[in-house]
């Protein structure tokens, strides 16, 4: 959970810094949208270039997984707009319990989440 959270803390503070840039495309089957990342490229001779470092943050990224053969089914959509962030995520865990946390963050309330979890699914052999 913490390394997940991790990847999506990076993600979105390379997506608010300019160097991911959020795309839709093909990846597969079940796959929708990805983040791409861009190494920033350096200006030689062109010192009048200026990059607003304060410009105000806004970007909505949205991904998804679900892969049949693996097990792995996840979703994860978040938007920001200036210093208000929410989003939510869900993955279906080995045990067949499904996880769904919607989360907010700002400057007044600061990262609040709420965590759903379903039973696991038991499936019954009949003789």
């Amino acid at each position: 959970m913490i390394a997940k959270a991790a990847v999506i803390l990076s993600v979105v503070a390379l997506a608010s810094a300019g160097v991911v840039q959020l795309a839709h495309g093909y990846a597969g089957e079940g796959y929708g949208h990805e983040a791409v990342a861009y190494a920033p490229v350096a200006q030689y001779g062109h010192e009048d270039t200026h990059v607003d470092y304060h410009a105000h943050p806004k970007y909505d990224y949205s991904y998804s997984v679900s892969d049949p053969h693996t097990g792995d089914h996840k979703t994860q959509h978040e938007a920001r707009d200036g210093d208000v962030v929410k989003g939510e995520y869900s993955l279906l865990q080995p045990d067949g319990s499904f996880r769904k946390v919607t989360y907010t963050a700002d400057d007044h309330n600061g990262f609040n989440a709420v965590v759903h979890n379903t039973a696991p699914v038991v499936h019954h052999e009949y003789h």
